[in-house]
C-alpha cells in the first residue's frame, strides 16, 4: 500500500474533501506567519509531522511528511471540525512518520528502492488538484529519465502473494522480454507503470527508429504491447490490461502520460469490452463521447434507433464491428468474416431498410458507429 492509499479511507470518515498537495519549506514557514501553528510535538521541531496550521474560516492543514525541502501537506476544507478531531489527526500522522511500521523485506534491489521513491512523488502528484508536472533534482540526477522512453501501463485483474515478490517477479520478466533497461514503477493495487528504452523501436541492425518507413510508430507500438502482453497473460498472472503511449522524456512527463494512460485503460474497457490491450490514439472518439451526460445519451439513441434490437444481434454486431475496423473495405471485411461478399451486402441493405443507414455512405458510417459505442455504454449502465 503507498503512502497515500490512506487518503480516500479518511475522506470518508471525516466525509469532508481532503486534498494531499506538495509545498515548500520556505512557503509554509510564510503561511506560519500569517496563522499561529498548532499542535507541534516539540517547539524544536516546527516542521514535525503533525504540524498544523488553523486558517480562518477556510481549512486546516497538516504536514503529513517532509522531503528535504519539500513537505507534503495534507488540506481539510471542513471548518466543523473539532479540536479533539484535529488533534487526533495531527499525532496519528506524528506517530505513523515517527514509527512506520516494519518492512516484511527489507533487502530490495537499487532499482526498487529507486522505484518506490518514483511511486511515492507520483501518487502525490496524481492525487493532488495540483500536481507538479516535472520530476524533483533529486529523483532526476544522474538517472536516465531525461530521455524518450516509451510507457506502458499494466494492470492486473487478480492480486500477487506479496508486493515485494510481484515486483522482482515481474522486473525479470520485464527485462527477459523488453530490455534489461527498463523501469518498473509500482503505483496503486494491481497497477504498474512501466518505461521501455527507444531501442525497441529499432531493427535488428539497432539503426534509429525511421518515421518514413512502412510501419508507423503507433503501429510498432501497437506490437510490441501486443506481444507484451501475451507474454504476461501467459506467463504471469492471466488477464491484463496494457496501453502505451507515445514516447516521452519522464522526468517532465510521467505525471501526464500516466494520467492519459490510466484514462485510455477506462475508456477501452469501458467502450469495449473483452479488450485487453488500448492504445490512445484509436480511442479518440470515445475520448469525446464519454465527455456526454448519459442522459444526453440515452436520448440521442432513443432518437436515433429505429431497430435499437438490430444493432446488437450478434451477427449483425460482428459484422460492423469488423467492417469499420477494416476502413468500412467491403471485400476485406467478407474475407475476415468467412463470407460470400453478396451476403455482407445483403446484411448491409438489411441494415439500411430497416434503420435508413447506409453504412457504405461516409455520413450514415459515422452515425452508426456512434450508435454503436453509445449503445454499448447506455445499455451497461
Amino acid at each position: 500500500m503507498s503512502k497515500t492509499d490512506w487518503l480516500m479511507p479518511l475522506q470518508h470518515i471525516l466525509n469532508s474533501p481532503i486534498q494531499l498537495k506538495t509545498r515548500t519549506v520556505q512557503e509554509w514557514e510564510t503561511f506560519v506567519q500569517e496563522a499561529d501553528a498548532k499542535w507541534q510535538p516539540d517547539k524544536s521541531e516546527a516542521l514535525a509531522p503533525g504540524t498544523r496550521i488553523e486558517k480562518a474560516e477556510s481549512s486546516t492543514w497538516f504536514i503529513a511528511g517532509r522531503q528535504k525541502q519539500e513537505l507534503s501537506v495534507l488540506e481539510i476544507a471542513d471548518t466543523s471540525l473539532t479540536t479533539k478531531e484535529k488533534d487526533l489527526i495531527s499525532w496519528t500522522l506524528y506517530m505513523t512518520v515517527r514509527n512506520p511500521p516494519a518492512k516484511p523485506n527489507a533487502n530490495i534491489s537499487d532499482s526498487e528502492r529507486f522505484a518506490e521513491r518514483l511511486s511515492e512523488w507520483l501518487q502525490q502528484q496524481l492525487d493532488s488538484d495540483e500536481p507538479a508536472y516535472s520530476l524533483p533534482d533529486h529523483l532526476t540526477v544522474g538517472s536516465r529519465l531525461y530521455y524518450d522512453m516509451i510507457p506502458f501501463l499494466l494492470i492486473t485483474e487478480q492480486t500477487t502473494t506479496t508486493k515485494a515478490a510481484a515486483y522482482t517477479e515481474l522486473e525479470k520478466l520485464l527485462k527477459s522480454f523488453l530490455s534489461e533497461d527498463i523501469l518498473l514503477i509500482p503505483l496503486k493495487s494491481q497497477e504498474w507503470l512501466i518505461w521501455g528504452p527507444m531501442a525497441l523501436l529499432r531493427d535488428e541492425d539497432a539503426e534509429p527508429y525511421d518515421a518514413t518507413e512502412e510501419e508507423s510508430m503507433e503501429d510498432s507500438l501497437a506490437s510490441i504491447t501486443s506481444g507484451l502482453h501475451e507474454m504476461l497473460a501467459s506467463e504471469w498472472l492471466g488477464e491484463c490490461h496494457l496501453a502505451v503511449g507515445l514516447p516521452v522524456t519522464p522526468s517532465k512527463g510521467m505525471v501526464e502520460v500516466t494520467m492519459l494512460l490510466r484514462e485510455t485503460i477506462n475508456l477501452g474497457r469501458k467502450f469495449h469490452v473483452g479488450t485487453n490491450i488500448h492504445l490512445p490514439w484509436m480511442l479518440q472518439l470515445e475520448r469525446l463521447l464519454n465527455t456526454i451526460p448519459e442522459s444526453y445519451r440515452a436520448k440521442y439513441l432513443e432518437q436515433s434507433l429505429k431497430r435499437a434490437d438490430l444493432f446488437v444481434e450478434p451477427e449483425m454486431l460482428a459484422t460492423l464491428e469488423t467492417f469499420f475496423s477494416l476502413d468500412c473495405n467491403v471485400s476485406e471485411t467478407a474475407k475476415r468474416l468467412y463470407i460470400h461478399r453478396n451476403t455482407l451486402l445483403y446484411r448491409l441493405d438489411k441494415l439500411k431498410q430497416e434503420t435508413g443507414l447506409d453504412v457504405r455512405q461516409f455520413r450514415d458510417a459515422v452515425l452508426v458507429k456512434i450508435i454503436l459505442l453509445l449503445y454499448k455504454v447506455t445499455k451497461r449502465n
